[in-house]
């Protein structure tokens, strides 16, 4: 367990928005009983240890000690990280932190796997496995608010000292505004991202597309800086969360992509180790071992979101192992080929017992040929992948390209309503998506008249 800092946020460098700024200390007896998750715990000693003193109620309504409950959390991590080969000695990765209790805990957990590593490494007398790195990123979206600039700065300050207050602090802190997705030659990144942004009308639409952008920001950043994986400190209730909205917006056949522990459709992997923690266990961890957090520029969610997000809030309040149930739900459904590592050169490195799951992966199935895509990365149906083969044959114009590799959901909910605006929403788009459509269409071009073209020898 981490040792108790002597200020109240666990690290240095306090600002006027730290969470635990101007708080009180409090007894660990009082503290933990104020902030139990389950009511109904009736038991006055550990559930695990048998030990006694103070006791919190976790999901479940289990009794746990302190110790208990953050070896509970860290437990699961782990095993997710170890479990699904989430990180190798060799990687690089990239975690995304955004301040709040999640990627703060993420955060914290990832440094004591790292630290335990580095240390392994140093008393090894063959050193020949090296200890991972990782790099820390923040995406700026203080363009699209308002916000005044001074709090934006003041934010991120805190969370470079949360980062640096790690020991021990060789994590590179890469601050992104989302602008920067757009290529150096445009004149003015950030009209050109409001002009994007304030051309989608719908408002859920709006909030996929930003999010969308981060994505695109965390491969920007994992890509120019040599990182071969990103962490996000996705959390099991938001995925709870996901489960509802994307079933709601139509998103069904794409939704088992989104809630597995690995996704690989992405230049740079993703990976989620929180995958089986709660939000509300997140912050009480954060509370119990004082780690600082900073949520002055977290988003809220909008739209059908916001509505979701609601809702599951109330189902908590009933019962907190709802959001459980809806992802156990929802991981019934059959993964895609990109949702795990393939067997190559992944297996090196695990426990013994762990090499099977990986080393009987089918190479057939690992073959990622999903059609993505072009806004979001949502996989082809199959009525989206018949569209996009009749509009290849008779298509005139690169929009007509455009809008057929585009989801049914992104074209319900972000392609503006205006047909006629098409080719100059599709001209704001960072260049690195359109891109690939038209890459995609000059290699098809080429294998329609490939039986047409002369050889170098018939010359």
């Amino acid at each position: 367990m981490a040792a108790a800092a002597a200020s109240p946020c666990g690290g240095a460098g306090c600002g006027p928005h730290c969470s635990s700024a101007g708080a009180e200390e409090d007894a660990p007896a009082e503290r933990m009983g104020r902030l139990s998750i389950a009511a109904g715990a009736t038991t006055t000693t550990c559930g695990k240890c048998d030990g006694g003193g103070a006791v919190v109620a976790a999901s479940g309504g289990a009794g746990m000690c302190r110790e208990c409950f953050r070896a509970n959390l860290f437990g699961k991590f782990k095993l997710a990280v170890t479990s699904n080969a989430m990180v190798r000695p060799t990687d690089a990765v990239l975690l995304a932190f955004s301040g709040g209790p999640a990627s703060r805990v993420a955060l914290q957990f990832i440094h004591e796997m790292q630290s335990k590593a580095i240390q392994s490494w140093e008393t090894s007398n063959s050193q020949a496995l090296p200890a991972f790195g990782v790099g820390v990123a923040f995406v700026d979206e203080s363009a699209l608010s308002a916000r005044p600039e001074d709090e934006t700065k003041t934010a991120i300050g805190d969370m470079k000292s949360i980062v640096s207050s790690l020991s021990p602090s060789d994590k590179k802190v890469h601050v992104a505004p989302l602008e920067d997705v757009f290529s150096s030659g445009s004149d003015d990144k950030v009209a050109r991202l409001k002009e994007v942004v304030g051309m989608i009308g719908d408002e859920t639409g709006r909030d996929d597309f930003i999010q969308c952008l981060c994505m695109l920001s965390l491969q920007k950043i994992a890509l120019e800086n040599g990182y071969t994986k990103i962490m996000l400190g996705t959390c099991a209730s938001r995925i709870a969360c996901h489960v509802l909205s994307a079933t709601v917006k139509g998103q069904g056949y794409s939704l088992p992509a989104d809630v597995q522990y690995v996704d690989t459709r992405w230049e740079v992997p993703v990976v989620l180790p929180l995958h089986d923690c709660l939000a509300q266990e997140l912050s009480l961890l954060c509370e119990l071992d004082s780690l600082k957090t900073q949520q002055l520029l977290d988003r809220p969610c909008s739209g059908i979101n916001s509505l979701v997000a609601s809702f599951v809030s109330r189902l908590r309040e009933e019962n907190p192992s709802r959001e459980h149930t809806i992802l156990r739900t929802a991981q019934k459904l059959k993964p895609f080929s990109f949702n795990k590592f393939s067997a190559n050169g992944y297996h090196d490195f695990l426990p013994s017992r762990l090499r099977p799951k990986f080393q009987n992966v089918d190479t057939n199935e690992s073959t990622f040929s999903e059609i993505l895509c072009l806004i979001c990365g949502s996989p082809f149906s199959e009525s989206e992948l018949q569209n996009l083969e009749n509009t290849k044959h008779k298509a005139q114009k690169k929009i007509d390209l455009y809008t057929a590799h585009c989801c049914q959901s992104c074209r319900f909910q972000i392609l503006p309503s205006a047909t006629d605006t098409y080719g100059h929403f599709f001209s704001l788009l960072p260049k690195s998506w359109t891109e690939k459509v038209d890459a995609a269409s000059a290699s098809s071009l080429r294998d329609q008249i490939e039986d047409y073209l002369l050889e170098d020898d018939e010359n």
